[in-house]
Order: C-alpha cells, then sequence, then structure tokens
C-alpha cells in the first residue's frame, strides 16, 4: 500500500500536528509512508491561465516540484494530509498546493454536481484521504467551518476520515507530556482501526474530547505570553510556568496560600488557592499555609516528568515548610497529568484492614470466654473472609492469616490449653507484622495507599519509609502482649482479655493517625 504524507505545516517535524501523524501511521503499521514538507517544495502559486486544460491537459504550464507531488498523489492509495490551523484555513504552502491540483480535473462541467464541479481526470475512488489537524483553540468544533467546507468539495462529502484535535500547543510542552501521551496513544489505536477496516466510534469520542477543561487551557496560554514580565529575572519564564502550574487547581472548598520560594534564581511567587480558583501574585505576599523552598530547575524536572517529585522530597532537594497535607492530595488538586477516565472503567477494588484484623480479634475474644464455642466461631469467621475478597483486594498477610487462626481454633477443639493458644496467638501475631514489615511494600501500606493516591503511592519512598516504621511499631506492641496476656488468663480477667488488649491498639490507631501526618512534615522541612 502506498501512503502519502503531505505535511503543510512551516515547521516541517516540528509540527505539532506531525506528532499526530507519527502517531497514527505508527498504529496503521505504515512506516514506509512517503511525506512531502510542502514549505520546502517551494510551489508557485497557480496562475489562473487553464493552459493545463485546454491546451497541455493534465501538465502544469509552471515547471517546478508540483508535477512530481501530482505523480506520487496519483499513484498513492492513501493521502494524509497533515496541517496546523492557519486562521480558520490551511497552511499558505499547502493552499497552493491544493490550488496546484487543477490538472488533476477536466474542465468539462459534471453533470449532477449540487454546486457546480469538475469530474476527475483520473480514476481515484479507491484512493482514500486521511485530515490530521491541530489547533490552537481549545476545542476544534466550529473552528474548522472552512477547512471541512473545502474538503467536502475536492475530496467528496463523508468521503473522507478527520482527526481534528484542539489544544494542539500542548504537545511541545514537556510538563503535560502524560496527558499529551495519552491522546497519541488514542492516535495510534485509531491507526490500528483504520487499516483495519475503520475507526470504532468510542476511539473517535476519546479523539474528540478536549485534552483540558476550556478554563484550563485558556489560563495555560494566556500564561504562555507573560514571558516578558520577567525579562530581567535570570529566569524568564518562571512566572509564566507558575501561572500554568496554578491553571491546573481544582479547588476542594480549602483556602490556602502556596508559596513557592525558586532558591537558584531567588524569585517568590504566591498562589493563592480559593474556593472559586487560583491567582498568582508577585508582591503584596500574605501568610503561608504551605511554603515549598526549590530549586526552579528541579522544580521544572519534577514537572517534566525527569525525576519524581517524591524521591526528590525523599533525598531532600527541596524543602515544605508549614502545612504539609497540602502535599499529600497535591495529584487531586493540580493533577495537570492525569488523562480523563474512560467511561465505563471498573475501579479497582480497595483493601480493607478489618479483613485482617477480624479473625485474629475473635480468636482473641470468643475463644477466651467460652473455648468450644468461641473455637467454632473462629473457624467459621476463617471460612468466610475468602467470600470478603470478592468485593475487597486480598493482601497476603490476609491470606496468610486465615489458615493460621483455623488452626489455633481447631488446636483448643481438640484440647490444646486454651491460656498457650490465645497468648500465642499474639505472638504470631506479631511476628506476622514483624515480617511483613521487610518486604518492599510493608504491611500498612497494603491499606493505607488507598489515602495516598493509589498503588502509585508505591513509588513514593517517604510514604513507604513511614509504614515501614509504622509496620514494626504494631509488630512491637503485639510481640510484646503476649507477656501480660499469659499472665492474665490465669486470673479472673480471661474473659475481658479481649477487651483489654484492644485498650492500647486503640491508642497505637491514635498514634498511627498522628504520625503518618508528622514524619513526612518533619522529613520535608529537612
Amino acid at each position: 500500500m502506498k501512503v502519502l504524507v503531505l505535511n503543510g505545516s512551516p515547521k516541517g517535524e516540528h509540527s505539532n500536528t506531525m506528532r499526530l501523524t507519527h502517531a497514527f501511521l505508527n498504529g496503521a503499521g505504515w512506516m514506509n509512508a512517503a511525506i512531502i514538507d510542502v514549505d520546502k517544495a517551494n510551489l508557485k502559486n497557480c496562475l489562473g491561465c487553464f493552459t493545463c486544460w485546454n491546451k497541455t491537459p493534465g501538465k502544469c504550464v509552471i515547471h517546478d516540484g508540483m508535477a512530481d507531488i501530482l505523480d506520487k498523489m496519483i499513484a498513492a492509495d492513501v493521502i494524509v494530509w497533515s496541517f496546523p490551523l492557519y486562521y480558520f484555513s490551511v497552511p499558505g504552502g499547502l493552499k497552493t498546493l491544493i490550488d496546484r491540483q487543477l490538472p488533476l480535473s477536466l474542465p468539462f462541467m459534471a453533470e449532477g454536481a449540487e454546486s457546480g464541479g469538475h469530474p476527475p481526470r483520473y480514476d481515484l475512488r479507491q484512493q482514500k484521504h486521511l485530515v490530521i489537524s491541530t489547533c490552537g483553540f481549545w476545542t476544534s468544533k466550529g473552528n474548522y467551518d472552512a477547512v471541512i467546507s473545502m474538503f467536502d468539495h475536492f475530496c467528496g462529502k463523508g468521503s473522507y476520515t478527520s482527526i481534528l484535535c484542539g489544544q494542539g500547543e500542548l504537545f511541545r510542552v514537556p510538563e503535560l507530556k502524560s496527558r499529551t501521551d495519552a491522546y497519541l496513544e488514542t492516535v495510534r489505536r485509531a491507526g490500528a482501526e483504520y487499516a483495519a477496516g475503520g475507526i470504532c466510534p468510542e476511539t473517535q469520542a476519546e479523539l474528540a474530547d478536549s485534552l483540558y477543561p476550556r478554563d484550563v487551557f485558556e489560563k495555560m496560554a494566556n500564561a504562555s505570553w507573560g514571558i516578558s514580565e520577567e525579562k530581567d529575572s535570570g529566569a524568564p519564564d518562571s512566572l509564566p510556568f507558575t501561572k500554568q502550574m496554578a491553571a491546573f487547581y481544582r479547588p476542594d472548598g480549602v483556602e490556602r496560600v502556596l508559596e513557592f520560594y525558586y532558591t537558584d534564581i531567588q524569585q517568590t511567587y504566591q498562589i493563592l488557592l480559593t474556593k472559586q480558583g487560583s491567582e498568582v501574585i508577585t508582591e503584596g505576599f500574605r501568610p503561608y499555609t504551605t511554603r515549598i523552598e526549590t530549586p526552579y530547575s528541579l522544580w521544572r524536572s519534577i514537572s517534566r516528568g525527569e525525576i519524581s517529585g517524591q524521591d526528590a522530597l525523599f533525598q531532600r532537594l527541596y524543602k515544605v515548610l508549614g502545612d504539609f497535607s497540602l502535599m499529600l492530595k497535591w495529584d487531586d488538586l493540580f493533577g495537570a497529568g492525569t488523562p480523563p477516565k474512560k467511561s465505563g472503567a471498573i475501579p479497582a477494588r480497595k483493601t480493607n484492614m478489618l479483613i485482617l484484623l477480624v479473625p485474629w480479634i475473635v480468636i482473641w475474644a470468643a475463644v477466651a470466654i467460652n473455648s468450644t464455642i468461641g473455637s467454632a466461631v473462629s473457624i467459621a469467621v476463617a471460612a468466610l473472609v475468602p467470600l470478603l475478597w470478592i468485593v475487597f483486594r486480598p493482601v497476603v498477610y490476609e491470606q496468610i492469616s486465615v489458615p493460621i487462626v483455623a488452626g489455633l481454633s481447631l488446636a483448643v477443639l481438640l484440647g490444646a490449653d486454651v491460656r498457650l493458644v490465645v497468648s500465642g496467638s499474639y505472638l504470631l501475631f506479631g511476628l506476622l507484622w514483624i515480617a511483613g514489615a521487610f518486604p518492599k511494600i510493608p504491611l500498612t501500606a497494603h491499606y493505607s495507599a488507598a489515602n495516598y493516591g493509589g498503588e502509585k503511592a508505591f513509588s513514593n519512598p517517604l510514604f513507604i519509609s513511614t509504614n515501614r516504621i509504622l509496620t514494626f511499631a504494631w509488630g512491637g506492641l503485639y510481640l510484646v502482649t503476649p507477656i501480660w496476656t499469659y499472665m492474665l488468663m490465669g486470673t479472673g480477667f480471661s474473659p475481658y482479655i479481649g477487651l483489654i488488649n484492644s485498650i492500647l491498639p486503640a491508642l497505637m490507631g491514635a498514634f498511627t493517625a498522628w504520625f503518618q501526618k508528622w514524619y513526612p512534615a518533619r522529613w520535608a522541612k529537612g
């Protein structure tokens, strides 16, 4: 199959539209497509002399590269028209090429043509046309009317496929790479579907979606033109960059003042985060809620995904002063690279620590009260736990706990010493926690990750460090619990051992809630 790409952008291969075009070609498997940079062809304007009709049929009187281009267009099975939108139409060089297609038509009026027209000189009915274009508006809707009308005329209405993408300038912004890459992946899928017979409606709907909401895009676009405001600062793009970052803010109902101090260029900005939106100020600063002290170059690298912000914080490459909770919600508040969720997507199952705790709590409480009934209840609960994994995501520590609890309960039914079994169960539970502190993902991290962005929290070294400490702490508590448990079970307090042993875990739970906030904030201060 012969595929011809007519690149109408004056920027050539650096065109934002060509990023989409290459993604499409890659998806379709058309890696050997011929690409013509129209601007480099130096085509002359059509003279309107009609010599190609009445004196040299099919041949233009102008001797430049157009003759070769026409030969390639005639031979192509697929023609891809790739161009940015210029003033609601195609770039000038491509318009010249379109004008110079006149030799492909016959001079006689076509019969039955609604608005008049000329029949083709060559039989190109099997030839396919594809239009790929980006524009600088927040949406393509309403901005391509002239382009669509033109292609309807010379390609035939409904006989070509188009991918028209608004917010095209975002494809050159490294900080938005994760979002634009997601769109390019959709374009690749569209290419594969097109080559297989046609782009499916679901993919077409994704292609038509805006990369970002209108207000976010227009704030970013407006900020990108403000570089003259800092011409003497040594980093002339730091203010536009900060404004663009602020444009992504999604209000959560909390009023904050986020202050940035770029240490390498000695520039300070504040982003006022209100219930309505955000505003960047450069003077008249207010008391900050959260202050980030970072080299500007580092924060740009973090924004571009060149370095993990979490790793940089763990390495103390930047500091966070004041309220650290904003950093924990950063992706929710400033999720610049988050692709939109696909409709119909099945949400990931969450974990639930109660599933880990319940079998142990039952054996501690029920067996201490009545060894026979309590053991039977413990075995029943252990047997029911796997049913909960249908709703909640199982964790290996739960899968280990089920046979241990069932085995201990069975031992009591077979005559084992209740005092030893209950005390030993605390010891085994403590060992389980201590063992859970050593893997790459510590035990508590599996259950707290949902509050810190889900599984992506596992790549946060500070999150992992916090949970490793907490897992050790919980393990230590349960390792010493058997001591007083064994002693109390020899007294009249035996039926209440479960209640007594719930007091320290309750206090430990309060400590955990405090430590999860205090430790990261303390680390971030440097």
